[in-house]
């Protein structure tokens, strides 16, 4: 098949049919630390904990924009709570408000649309980048004894194992407050920003999803100690989100085979499978559903991965079985696709559409590149998490394809 005829360059309406884009290579929500802090300065007893959407930002998203592309952001906090890296620029107070909307804008100047990914992160962050302590649906502390959260704290170099300072139990007053937190984003992210939709995440190990694992949800009241108990949270959340901006401007990232962020959970059929059932079966016109590849893990090779998943018992494992709950539901996939293996994948059947991360980083013109068959320009992973002073390093300055 001639690249130009896949058909990842058809039509495929999201949405309930309220958005039709032209062609289905879509920007994966990819964390980037860019933002730019509240306050100017940024001391040991007052560091600066809060941070802004900004004008490289809107470079960012604009240059990967195609009439009728869609863009999923990066995961956005919907609390201080939430926030589980610097540099990651919220939307839960008035003065981040206006560079989400100069982002949205931006894209819809273009003719692209542009959803907010949703993400709270959970038990897998530390105090020190809250100033409050951290959450978890049970005070379950890190599996892995010696990891280190991936930044040092504010004004420090000294790195710091996840494991010296546990998570405290969400108390149902708690998780009611956190989902109006989310219910709020939304509805600025849809009726003061300008976005086309909302997408929560509800995977990598974050805290939608350890509500959902068993290794880590040890609850015993309602929010846990049974499959349909553990995905209380998530569905509950789904339908306040619904009834605030609508089920046909609301997705869903799950990864129901992933490991990221300590998640070791068992019965992974018996759960997702029942969590899909009943977001079909509540919310039929849902925009969309993208999920990500078993074979893929940000942490483990695919051999590696393979093996956890055999000593489940699980063996060779694929999402087919999500798709056919599904049904026409548009049903998106992630995991590692670039210019060699995306072919022939939607002719299949399995998806509707893929979602591109780090090849999109580096090459803001991928939907073209893919389309003529170009070469892929390789990126620099060292870039992809700041905060950096020279921020438009490996973000803004991957030039597109010119001829000669």
């Amino acid at each position: 098949m001639a690249k130009a005829q896949s058909k990842l360059f058809e039509p495929v309406s999201i949405g309930n049919g309220k958005i039709k884009l032209d062609h289905r290579v879509i920007l994966a929500p990819l964390t980037r630390n860019r933002g730019t802090p509240l306050k100017d300065t940024s001391t040991a007893d007052n560091p600066n904990r809060i941070w802004l959407p900004n004008e490289l930002m809107v470079e960012y998203y604009s240059q990967r924009t195609t009439k009728g592309g869609l863009l999923i952001t990066e995961g956005v906090p919907p609390s201080l709570e939430g926030n589980g890296m610097p540099g990651v620029p919220g939307l839960f107070i008035e003065e981040q408000k206006a560079g989400w909307k100069n982002i949205a804008d931006a894209v819809h100047a273009k003719g692209g649309y542009i959803y907010m990914q949703l993400w709270h992160s959970g038990r897998a962050n530390l105090p020190h980048m809250t100033g409050m302590p951290i959450v978890c649906p049970s005070a379950t502390p890190w599996d892995d004894p010696e990891e280190c959260f991936m930044y040092p704290p504010p004004n420090s170099t000294t790195f710091l194992r996840y494991r010296d300072f546990p998570p405290v139990e969400l108390s149902v007053e708690h998780i009611q407050r956190t989902i109006e937190d989310y219910v709020r984003t939304a509805r600025w992210a849809m009726e003061e920003c300008g976005f086309d939709g909302v997408e929560l995440h509800a995977g990598n190990g974050y805290l939608p999803e350890q509500f959902l694992a068993s290794n880590v949800n040890k609850r015993t009241d309602e929010y846990g100690g049974s499959v349909e108990k553990r995905c209380k949270f998530v569905l509950e959340l789904m339908d306040k989100l619904s009834k605030a901006i609508g089920e046909e401007n609301l997705a869903i990232r799950l990864t129901p085979f992933g490991l990221f962020n300590q998640i070791r959970s068992e019965q992974r059929i018996e759960t997702w499978s029942f969590l899909c059932q009943k977001l079909k079966e509540t919310h039929p016109k849902l925009s969309y559903v993208s999920f990500i590849e078993p074979r893929y893990e940000q942490i483990f090779s695919e051999k590696d991965k393979q093996g956890f998943l055999d000593s489940w018992g699980l063996g060779k494992v694929d999402l087919s079985s999500f798709r056919a709950i599904f049904g026409d539901t548009p049903f998106f996939s992630a995991g590692g696709f670039d210019d060699k293996n995306s072919w022939d994948v939607l002719e299949s059947g399995k998806y509707d559409g893929l979602v591109y991360g780090r090849y999109f980083i580096s090459n803001p013109d991928l939907p073209r590149r893919l389309k003529e068959g170009l070469p892929l320009a390789p990126y620099d992973r060292t870039r992809f998490y700041g905060p950096f002073d020279d921020g438009e390093v490996g973000y803004t300055d991957y030039p597109a394809w010119t001829e000669g």
